[in-house]
């Protein structure tokens, strides 16, 4: 469900737009002249249309920052200007809004995409209990390479590993099943019917569903960095299996993983954050792909739910509304991870000033936080994003992420 702000411009009688003016226009005298200036004909028939229903202070708004009003009369600034800036001011109050990120249910619209992504990340939450108990076989490992002619011990190793590669191949296969899940919201939630924040009102389920792919990356990626056990079975597994392959040894497991996922497998892992970096890539092929989607629609959409979190997470109003302390946490790595794929899909990234996403509010909210419990986050920011070191990002935000 989501709320707008209390104590917006629709619970001020002063403030709602009249239904109708003197003269029959649903609008200000000010903007019908200035339309009527600007835009003859049908044209201007049209754009009245276009702008039926916008609130009255953001028409003032506009009006603030296109026209001037010299003793000669209006002077418009531009009509792709305008109706580029009212429809943005309207998204730019994004940050203004709950997303029960805690119930919302999917609509008839929804359920189709919804349940094929559900299914997916119930998988998820099974990936994330085998990873966490994840122990290796370190100790076999160990005592296989210090007694390399004992032919016991090379069996009894070779008996562990291949299992947990066997686990490990699933943990593989699964970010690839993540990744086409996520291009599948993406479809939904960029595409040109809504606004990002429109699209947040009207298929909450499936944005939720786009943050619980975040929260999941996330969640995997702090568990595979603080389990050194993952590269080094996986490593001992190659050599292992290279060398029985020498020697023409059977090796019992060998079609379980070929030598082609083998490399694949080897790559994923190599990456401090695999998981995240599987769809950083996978956001940036969306992009690419998509001709006929302007880039604004996706950095929108991700900039719009790095503005929700920041807002509900800094606002002890919306807060309070929270039924666990867990959808904070939710709610902080949701928000950094978006931030993660912004800072990759826009060509200037999330850290110059010209950023659609607030970065010094939402630092200050990860530093807000009890320290040892956004460490991992914090070293995210630091370390997996793609333009926090250029010269274009301020000194301030980079102290404040030191």
């Amino acid at each position: 469900m989501i709320m707008k702000e209390p104590g917006g411009w629709w619970t001020e009688p002063a403030l709602r737009p009249k239904a109708q003016t003197a003269d029959g226009s649903a609008f200000p005298p000010w903007f019908r002249e200035v339309l009527q200036s600007s835009v003859t004909g049908p044209g201007c028939a049209a754009l009245l249309s276009v702008f039926e229903g916008i609130p009255f202070p953001y028409l003032c708004r506009a009006r603030a920052r296109f026209w001037t009003q010299p003793r000669q009369g209006f002077r418009c600034a531009g009509m792709g200007n305008l109706i580029k800036v009212l429809t943005r001011d309207i998204d730019n109050n994004a940050g203004n809004f709950f997303l029960d990120f805690e119930n919302a249910e999917p609509s008839e619209s929804e359920r189709e995409l919804w349940d094929q992504v559900n299914v997916v990340l119930k998988d998820g939450r099974g990936i994330l209990e085998d990873l966490q108990s994840y122990d290796g076989a370190g100790e076999v490992i160990r005592e296989a390479i210090q007694h390399p002619s004992d032919e016991g011990l090379q069996e009894k190793s070779w008996g562990a590993v291949v299992p947990l590669v066997g686990k490990l191949k699933k943990f593989y296969e699964f970010s690839m099943r993540l990744e086409a899940a996520m291009r599948d919201l993406l479809s939904v939630l960029t595409s040109a019917r809504h606004t990002p924040t429109q699209h947040l009102e009207r298929e909450q389920a499936l944005a939720k569903q786009f943050a619980e792919i975040l929260h999941f990356t996330l969640r995997f990626d702090e568990l595979k960095m603080t389990n050194p056990a993952i590269q080094n079975d996986f490593s001992y597994y190659r050599r292992t299996l290279s060398r029985m392959r020498i020697k023409n040894v059977p090796a019992a497991g060998e079609n379980e993983v070929n030598n082609e996922l083998a490399n694949r497998m080897s790559l994923f892992y190599a990456e401090a954050t695999p998981m995240l970096k599987t769809l950083s890539d996978a956001t940036l092929k969306f992009v690419s792909e998509g001709k006929d989607l302007p880039l604004d629609n996706t950095t929108d959409c991700l900039s719009t739910m790095a503005s929700v979190c920041k807002v509900m997470l800094e606002t002890p109003e919306y807060r309070s509304r929270f039924a666990s302390e867990e959808t904070a946490s939710f709610c902080l790595r949701v928000m950094v991870g978006v931030i993660i794929l912004y800072d990759y899909v826009s060509p200037a990234g999330a850290f110059v000033k010209s950023s659609k996403i607030d970065m010094k509010g939402c630092i200050k909210v990860l530093r807000d936080q009890p320290p040892n419990s956004v460490e991992g986050l914090l070293n995210a920011l630091r370390y997996t994003t793609k333009h926090l070191n250029d010269e274009t990002t301020s000194k301030q935000i980079k102290t404040m992420l030191q």
